[in-house]
């Protein structure tokens, strides 16, 4: 692989891991000692998670038709000022209100940097797509299993100020991934046809009635809703059964480092297997390690849970993207990723909001998960669905374009 493209993925990755990473799945780790310190309760603190999953939910769509007309590199760095400015605002903040816009300005952070992102990178490299979305996705493995160690070490070595500290130092993150995009993303060639200004036409019609885009989209917001769940809440689950602050992080860390690992990994599954095979073993993973912490919560059940989530989680989300651009053209990539990943922020937006409403009025954090566990049961049912369709359409042709 040219160096170029070796920057271009490594840039790439560092977007997921400010954008992803960082803007969403951390939140859960900034959460208790943000909470205590602000004196919310679990209600606030779930529409916190709401109010990224709405802003997220809102542009989607935007980003996926301004990357499709202007090219992902610019959305890109949209959402990576975004990001940049939310996280400074949050290390300042304390008024509940700012907070939950500052919350929202993640969400549209994440809405125009991530999809147009996955879309940019499967128009250059579409036989190679699942290998290198894995690797973008090792990104927010990488930020997870930061966020897992310095979070909690700060919030225990300054407690008054660990969390706005943690905020601080996602900004700076922001401001290194920022100026990556600008040195090193690039968005592929245009067709042809498009020399002269204009990109080839999208039928929206044909993309959103694709039953095969349409069952992903499902997969997908059922992944979305939740992931985001046990990203929020699992952390503090932990704490409740018992496990130490600095361990629940380190198995957080764990989880991350997993992350970094299986992405490629996934990747390389999902090129060989099919998405739809790989999609349906990541699923029924991530159904056992929500489901053996609801039946036991102990620390072994914990440890258990954030090492099999670690190994399935960039699964999921590479064979879910990987597949909603394999059976549509290849200019219509970005409004096919944008399409499924709604179902995504549909799903992103009502499981915080859900969940922290059942943990506020029951104190249960065991139901919740419950809960979560019979919805990626029912995941694993519409895979099967999905490998079923799979020999229904042949998968659109693509050129591996090589950045270069």
């Amino acid at each position: 692989m040219k160096r170029s493209s070796v920057l271009m993925i490594a840039s790439g990755m560092l977007v997921t891991l400010v954008t992803v990473a960082l803007a969403r799945l951390s939140f859960g780790l900034i959460l208790p000692p943000m909470r205590q310190a602000l004196d919310l309760s679990y209600e606030q603190a779930g529409r916190l998670g709401t109010a990224t999953a709405l802003g997220y939910l809102a542009l989607v769509m935007v980003a996926g038709a301004l990357a499709a007309s202007r090219g992902g590199r610019l959305s890109i760095l949209i959402g990576l000022g975004l990001a940049t400015g939310g996280f400074t605002g949050l290390s300042l903040a304390t008024d509940y209100r700012l907070i939950l816009v500052l919350m929202t300005v993640l969400g549209f952070a994440t809405a125009f940097a991530y999809t147009p992102l996955i879309s940019l990178f499967a128009t250059w490299f579409p036989q190679r797509r699942g290998l290198v979305i894995g690797l973008l996705n090792s990104g927010v493995g990488t930020g997870m299993m930061t966020a897992g160690w310095v979070v909690p070490y700060l919030t225990q070595t300054y407690p008054d100020s660990g969390w706005r500290i943690s905020w601080a130092l996602f900004a700076v993150m922001g401001g290194l991934a920022t100026t990556a995009g600008v040195l090193f993303l690039r968005n592929p060639p245009r067709p042809h046809s498009a020399q002269a200004g204009s990109m080839p036409s999208v039928d929206r019609t044909r993309v959103f009635r694709n039953p095969y885009v349409v069952t992903v989209g499902l997969i997908y917001g059922i992944i979305g809703m939740t992931y985001i769940v046990q990203a929020i809440f699992m952390y503090s689950f932990a704490l409740d059964a018992g496990v130490p602050a600095l361990t629940a992080g380190r198995l957080a860390a764990v989880m991350g480092m997993l992350g970094i690992v299986f992405g490629p990994v996934w990747g390389t599954i999902s090129d060989r297997l099919g998405r739809a095979n790989s999609l349906m073993l990541a699923v029924s993973l991530a159904f056992v390690s929500t489901l053996i912490p609801v039946v036991a919560p102990t620390l072994t059940s914990f440890a258990a849970h954030y090492l099999i989530l670690g190994v399935c989680v960039t699964g999921m989300f590479t064979s879910s993207l990987a597949a909603s651009t394999e059976r549509v053209a290849p200019h219509e990539a970005p409004l096919a990723v944008s399409f499924v990943t709604l179902f995504f922020a549909g799903g992103q937006l009502l499981g915080p909001a859900g969940a922290g409403a059942l943990i506020g009025s029951t104190g249960e954090f065991r139901m919740t998960f419950g809960i979560s566990a019979s919805l990626l049961l029912v995941g694993m049912l519409l895979c099967i669905r999905l490998i079923r369709l799979k020999a229904a359409a042949p998968a659109m042709p693509g050129r591996d374009l090589r950045a270069g």
